[in-house]
């Protein structure tokens, strides 16, 4: 298709003010420039991450277009696109510049800009892509998508081209949450064959990082929820131990489990007193990986002892330390190869939907909501 300046016209879910429930909306979105794509979402995620923008956790300008585990077929291309084309199938991950030094080194989750590209409700110019129908811009590029809409501008650079083979539909979550727990997992923490593995919060994040705990060789993984169907699940999905934490003392069961402690774990759930309580379960030379967010400004506390005498290590993590280029096609394999069942997280909504499946996400009904946007048996 050749690329114009043309305004489309498209249908957008609004975020218009702190706490409020998303609005459908038309909208218009101009066409790709540069190094940019316009695609034709198919579905994206909902995201933990949406919801804590949505009630101002972090400052994102609003009103605004969230969204950001898109995935769709490219509809134009912008002048300097190399390595995508009209109709290839694309999963939209977060935002890097590509030319600081640790998105140099492999690391563009840490990118010098990564705030500024992915929360700052604009491209880094200020300008944005969408207008309302009054023509009053509509904050954007959101993880340099904004994919609560049924078009999106992304970059080259965070599209990342898929099989034709894969279910289009199911693969947005692969570009942020499930590749955060799975990286997590495989990427920051390099959990090794044969050791022990606690996944704090069995959400879709957690959950992930049990697939991943399980793919790489961990003979103990241990989930540890308060939700009894999150906890089965688990087990089915690779956990060996479960602990509900509203019966059950969790330090105590995990030290009883591993014998001396775990040698790697997540915290996912946002929760300092839950982060306080991982810290004590690890082995000596034990690591967490922190990927929960609270609001900015959230403090911990611990004993900095049990750090310091134990060798424990805390990391933070962001993305799972993940190329996305190279780790989202590697867990689609995973997934064909049947060895990475993460359909077993997705329920699937409708974009009019999106405060129900909100909701149903907020109460632990639904561990991955993923919105519908073109009907299936149009995507191919």
């Amino acid at each position: 298709m050749t690329v114009t300046n043309q305004l489309h016209d498209i249908t957008v879910a609004v975020t218009r003010s702190k706490g409020e429930n998303f609005t459908i909306e038309p909208a218009r979105i101009r066409g790709p420039r540069y190094n940019e794509i316009l695609v034709r979402m198919v579905a994206t995620g909902l995201c933990h991450t949406d919801l804590i923008v949505r009630d101002q956790y972090y400052p994102v300008p609003l009103p605004a277009v969230l969204g950001h585990e898109g995935a769709g077929i490219v509809e134009e291309v912008g002048p300097q696109v190399k390595t995508l084309k009209v109709g290839d199938h694309v999963v939209l991950t977060y935002g890097a510049c590509g030319h600081c030094h640790h998105c140099f080194e492999g690391h563009g989750a840490y990118c010098d800009d990564f705030f500024g590209l992915n929360f700052g409700g604009s491209d880094l110019s200020g300008q944005t892509a969408i207008e309302d129908m009054h023509g009053q811009p509509l904050h954007d590029h959101f993880f340099a998508q904004s994919s609560f809409a049924t078009y999106t501008i992304a970059k080259e650079n965070n599209a990342i081209k898929v099989p034709k083979t894969a279910p289009l539909a199911m693969l947005g979550p692969l570009g942020c949450g499930i590749q955060t727990g799975a990286g997590a997992v495989m990427n920051s923490l390099k959990v090794t064959p044969g050791s022990s593995f606690v996944s704090f919060g069995a959400g879709a994040v957690g959950l992930s990082a049990v697939m991943a705990a399980r793919v790489v060789g961990a003979t103990k993984i241990i989930a540890v929820d308060v939700v009894t169907s999150r906890l089965e699940l688990a087990k089915k999905l690779g956990a060996t131990h479960t602990v509900n934490s509203k019966e059950q003392d969790v330090v105590a069961a995990i030290i009883e489990i591993t014998g001396s402690g775990t040698d790697f774990a997540l915290e996912s759930t946002g929760r300092t007193d839950v982060l306080g309580q991982a810290i004590e379960t690890l082995a000596s030379l034990g690591i967490i990986g922190v990927v929960g967010a609270p609001k900015l400004g959230t403090k911990a506390e611990f004993d900095v002892n049990n750090l310091l005498l134990k060798g424990r290590s805390i990391r933070g993590i962001v993305e799972g330390d993940s190329i996305p280029q190279i780790f989202v096609p590697q867990l689609i394999e995973l997934y064909q190869q049947g060895r990475f069942p993460f359909d077993e997280l997705i329920k699937f909504y409708p974009l009019d939907k999106i405060n129900e499946a909100a909701k149903d996400s907020e109460m632990g009904k639904t561990l991955k909501p993923v919105l519908l946007i073109s009907e299936i048996d149009t995507l191919c």
